[in-house]
């Protein structure tokens, strides 16, 4: 802009504003600005209602006959009375100033869940919990399958298979396997379901000092690990579309469970076992992996230009739902 008015005098306003692409009439604006001109009033209609009027007609959908009526239902009623307070748009208008358009019954409302964020740097810190489906001989049959999973090592530290949904069974599973792994975890996560919720296992939680964690409702993002490990059970080439019986499903389920904790390399801990993190033996292993890409460097050191490789690194620090500040940190 300063610059059309440094040229105006040798080129004119108009040359100026056309090399520098400008409206003629916003620089024109610009160098006599007008003053703020305030809003004028707004003048009431004549055929507005008055405020005692206002008042009335509020009055009357305030009144115990009417309080759980619809505004058309009043206006109806009032109607065949013989009497005309309002039209049914103004009764809205009003009840909508006074901030009363909305559902008049008590219905419950659902609460805030907040976002779960858990850190886990070890095994036993946190665990998460779930329970899913598998199909039985029959249509409309189903196995329950209970799995317990250390979310930093993917260890299996229990699980049990039951023909029904039972708080009574998600606890037996919980004490038995913290008795069996000799101590209990930090927290303890899982959704929303009846069994993660239900008093003995609150109770028992309670009793061993175990902070719980929920989901909130519906996002299955919050419980990720089990859900992964659900997939990599049913993802399995053997997993059968149905099994036999029940004892037909935990024959199955023992022998993928000593694979999973044994002998599968996942991905999310630099492709160690389950087992041999959380058993922390993980350093001793990836160890003996540098000394054997160390040893292939030395001996075709032509082979590797960028130096010594190094084994996948395990993770150091394993979230749910990691804070937005850390991920930026990073």
């Amino acid at each position: 802009m300063s610059a059309a008015f440094e040229a105006a005098p040798y080129l004119g306003m108009t040359a100026a504003c056309r090399a520098l692409d400008l409206s003629r009439a916003t620089a024109y604006r610009h160098l006599s600005p007008r003053p703020p001109v305030e809003p004028a009033a707004r003048p009431t209609p004549a055929r507005a209602l008055s405020e005692p009027e206002r008042a009335a007609v509020l009055e009357v959908l305030h009144s115990e006959r009417f309080v759980d009526q619809a505004p058309a239902e009043v206006y109806a009623a009032l109607l065949d009375e013989g009497r005309y307070l309002a039209s049914e748009r103004t009764m809205y208008r009003i009840l909508s100033a006074a901030d009363e358009v909305r559902e008049r019954r008590a219905q419950a409302r659902h609460p805030s869940y907040a976002k779960p964020e858990l850190l886990a740097t070890g095994p036993n810190m946190c665990w998460s919990w779930d329970i899913t489906k598998l199909r039985g001989p029959a249509k409309w049959t189903y196995f329950y399958l209970y799995v317990l999973l250390d979310i930093f090592s993917r260890y299996v530290p229990g699980w049990l298979i039951a023909t029904r949904e039972s708080a009574a069974l998600a606890q037996r599973l919980i004490a038995e396997t913290i008795e069996k792994e000799g101590r209990a975890p930090d927290t303890l996560h899982a959704d929303r379901g009846s069994p993660m919720k239900a008093k003995p296992v609150v109770q028992l939680l309670a009793d061993l000092g175990v902070t719980r964690s929920h989901s909130r409702p519906h996002v299955s993002d919050d419980n990720p690990y089990s859900e992964a490990q659900f997939r990599t059970l049913k993802y399995r080439p053997a997993f059968p579309d149905r099994f036999g019986s029940l004892e037909d499903a935990r024959s199955f389920c023992r022998r993928f469970f000593g694979w999973y904790n044994e002998e599968h390399h996942h991905s999310g801990i630099a492709y160690l076992a389950p087992a041999i993190v959380h058993r922390g033996q993980a350093d001793l292993i990836l160890a003996g992996r540098a000394q054997v890409l160390a040893a292939a460097q030395a001996g075709h050191p032509e082979r590797f230009v960028r130096g010594v490789p190094q084994p996948a690194r395990l993770p150091e620090a394993v979230w749910i739902n990691k804070p937005q500040s850390e991920v930026e940190d990073r």
